[in-house]
């Protein structure tokens, strides 16, 4: 798995490479995460299930985007391919820098690489015409492609040119183990509590949010909003507060840890989701896995995550929309039952059948055939008259420098890394579960004894 987006940060995608490597795991594979590094957090860090996570010495620029290499830690992501016996290399988000080289760079090796795309772009503003030509270039030469939604994969097919038959939508999922209701934790009480938790930046909609918490605070008395997270936008709220003197009927938590963010949801009823662009949204997954009623704005490929009759969605995605959406909800609140709610989301989204289904991916590019150096160069041209051409000519340099490394360090020289077994970890905690059993058992047989 590689992206520039893993742990401590916390966010969709993480949670999404987190989750998915752990079911990865847990089904037999050997799953290796490599990133840029994280402050002191530098090297090689196991985690939970033997999770081993490669933090590379390279500095993020921009938004924990680390600033295009080109060729600079090809051999050094080389070593760590032979090191630890790869056979796919599973790339994510397509603002990640360092997803479009391995890929490209994977491909150089002849390893089989798939895709996972998760954020909807546009056609029109200048950062979306350079992230989809960068994209177009990246997967022409791509085994597989994973969206998170129908509505994702539409949107990468028509960006990156690419075969339909090559992208298949698996959703995202959800822990219910972590997200479950409590309503007795609703407070202040006789009150309805509104939920919106999400990064304060423009597209998660923060500007219309300013505009609605007044407007539903003045039309119904007994509202009170709970507002987790931090950004840009944060000072926009400060102000709403200050000018309309809701005080004591916002409360702005600012940044809220991953482990606390479920303490947060149960304390609501309804949770607003105001994002001008979302391809899945685990958001609006997790409150009503927590028992909240969701209210939202039609957007991407969140009318495809809930069901009707768990989610209403505004009719426009304007302040007025949101408004006569979330005044629907409040009047019709009070007969949902958070319990019924988890038990459905429990039975619908489940990160075990999400890896069953990415396992399946995997198996089908393991049998595709290996492309001839012409054939690659025949598919790097569809990337435009002048832009394919430097592609060809970056692919070319690739290969070279690929060959020489293969000459100076050759792969059999290179020493392989010893793998964690699960299957033998796993053994021993249920021998030391039982072995604590077993002695309290003792313990307790020896005390009524006596």
């Amino acid at each position: 798995m590689v992206c520039d987006f893993f742990y401590p940060r916390v966010g969709g995608v993480e949670m999404h490479l987190w989750s998915l490597s752990q079911c990865l795991i847990q089904r037999g594979h050997k799953v290796v995460v490599i990133t840029h590094s994280y402050g002191s957090r530098k090297g090689v860090r196991y985690m939970t299930n033997g999770l081993k996570v490669y933090y590379l010495p390279l500095t993020p620029m921009v938004d924990e985007n680390v600033l295009p290499t080109t060729f600079a830690w090809f051999p050094l992501f080389r070593n760590i391919l032979v090191r630890e016996g790869i056979s796919i290399v599973h790339g994510h988000q397509a603002t990640s820098s360092m997803m479009h080289e391995a890929v490209v760079q994977s491909r150089t090796m002849g390893y089989k690489t798939c895709y996972t795309d998760h954020s909807l772009f546009g056609f029109a503003d200048a950062a979306s015409i350079n992230v989809n030509k960068m994209l177009k270039y990246t997967l022409s030469d791509i085994d597989h492609c994973i969206c998170v939604s129908h509505t994702c994969r539409e949107n990468l097919v028509l960006r990156a040119s690419l075969d339909p038959h090559c992208v298949s939508a698996i959703p995202n999922a959800v822990d219910p183990s972590k997200f479950w209701p409590d309503p007795s934790a609703r407070r202040p009480h006789d009150t309805v509590n509104i939920v919106l938790m999400s990064r304060l930046v423009y597209r998660k909609g923060i500007d219309l949010a300013v505009d609605v918490i007044p407007r539903i605070a003045e039309q119904f008395p007994n509202v009170h909003f709970i507002v987790g997270g931090d950004g840009p936008k944060r000072l926009l709220l400060d102000e709403m507060v200050e000018k309309h003197n809701l005080h004591q009927r916002v409360e702005l938590l600012g940044s809220v840890p991953h482990a606390e963010v479920r303490d947060v949801l149960v304390r609501g009823h309804i949770f607003l989701n105001t994002s001008l662009t979302e391809s899945f949204c685990i958001a609006i997954l997790e409150a009503a896995c927590c028992g909240l009623y969701v209210v939202s704005t039609k957007v991407g490929g969140i009318p495809e995550v809930l069901p009707p009759g768990m989610i209403g969605l505004a009719r426009t995605n304007t302040v007025d929309g949101l408004v006569h959406a979330l005044a629907e909800a409040l009047e019709n609140v009070h007969q949902v039952d958070p319990h019924h709610f988890h038990e459905q989301i429990r039975h619908m989204y489940d990160w075990a059948d999400v890896a069953s289904r990415v396992e399946t991916v995997y198996e089908r590019m393991v049998r595709l055939p290996r492309l001839t150096l012409l054939e690659r160069f025949e598919r790097y041209r569809t990337v435009g008259r002048f832009a394919g051409l430097a592609a060809c000519l970056h692919m070319a340099v690739l290969y070279l420098i690929w060959r020489v490394l293969e000459h100076v360090d050759p792969a059999e020289d290179i020493e392989r890394a010893i793998d964690f077994d699960y299957k033998v970890y796993v053994e021993n905690q249920n021998e030391l579960h039982q072995s604590d059993y077993s002695r309290n058992c003792a313990t307790e047989q020896q005390q009524g004894t006596a």
